[in-house]
């Protein structure tokens, strides 16, 4: 059985990123109308900003408040570019555009870190938390955990019960009529961008010490977390949070398998094509009929 619950257990950390990246990319999606493929990108440039500052001698702590204020500053950035050129477009060509900011992100961290060769990160919560069925659950795992069920509780408390949240849910829906009666429409925006980006670069620093920390790596995490943002279709912070803890727990329990250790980098896709192809489901039946 603990051949089974350790991998099992260790792969929380990695689903509570996946839950709490997931859970960001559904906030920026019910906000402001966008399938944001930069989010994981955008939180590597504020961890690199994180490992730059440290190897060069700077303390820990107020590198870590630096790299999360460039992960803000950078997910801003990206959202001044949707707002400024992009307010107007369809979902599909604002998907489109940053994927093609994600290219540009990658090319660009890859030049300034180095290319694909890890850097070293340091390890902002090592040790064990407690212990879960005889099996040690790191303050990492506990921590990532905690942070994304902190921010869909703090998520759809906001969205439903206040008054901002109101008004950037109707930023979502008619943001022109929202900008009509007075909503600060691109102020709005540029703060939701900017605080996911500040929490996706808090996430990925957690977990950047347990992955080959290059910029691509990190970057590419962003598959997992539309995964799990997909399992809630987009709307559901709950189903989110679920999907993405799922897909770390079965990542995992697959690297304790031998013979499919090496595929574990596939349960994303295969989780999207499930869910996609569960999705039409009831438009097949009824062109069946």
């Amino acid at each position: 059985m603990n051949s089974f619950l350790t991998p099992a257990i260790a792969g929380l950390t990695a689903g509570g990123t996946y839950a709490l990246l997931g859970v960001c990319a559904v906030f920026t999606y019910r906000l402001v109308a966008v399938v944001n493929f930069t989010g994981a990108a955008i939180g590597s440039a504020g961890t690199f900003a994180l490992i730059a500052l440290t190897e060069s001698g700077y303390p820990t702590f107020p590198s870590v408040i630096a790299g999360i204020l460039v992960g803000a500053a950078v997910g801003v950035l990206i959202g001044f570019i949707m707002t400024r050129w992009f307010a107007e477009a369809n979902s599909s060509t604002k998907a489109a555009v940053t994927a093609a900011l994600l290219v540009g992100l990658i090319a660009i961290g890859l030049r300034l870190t180095g290319g694909q060769h890890p850097r070293v990160m340091p390890d902002l919560f090592p040790g064990s938390a407690f212990r879960l069925a005889g099996v040690e659950v790191t303050i990492a795992s506990a921590l990532t955990i905690g942070l994304a069920v902190l921010f869909t509780v703090l998520s759809d408390l906001f969205l439903n019960r206040t008054r901002i949240g109101l008004h950037l849910r109707a930023l979502s829906d008619r943001p022109l009529a929202a900008e009509l009666i007075g909503v600060k429409v691109r102020l709005l925006s540029l703060l939701v961008w900017g605080a996911t980006g500040a929490f996706t670069t808090f996430a990925l620093m957690i977990i950047a010490p347990q992955r080959s920390p290059n910029f691509m790596t990190l970057s590419l995490l962003v598959v997992p977390a539309l995964a799990a943002a997909l399992v809630g279709l987009f709307r559901s912070f709950w189903l989110t949070l679920a999907g993405g803890i799922l897909l770390g727990v079965l990542e995992g329990l697959a690297s304790s398998v031998d013979s499919i250790a090496q595929y574990r980098s596939a349960i994303p896709f295969l989780v999207i094509l499930a869910v996609l192809l569960w999705s039409q489901r009831e438009a097949r039946w009824d062109e069946a009929r």
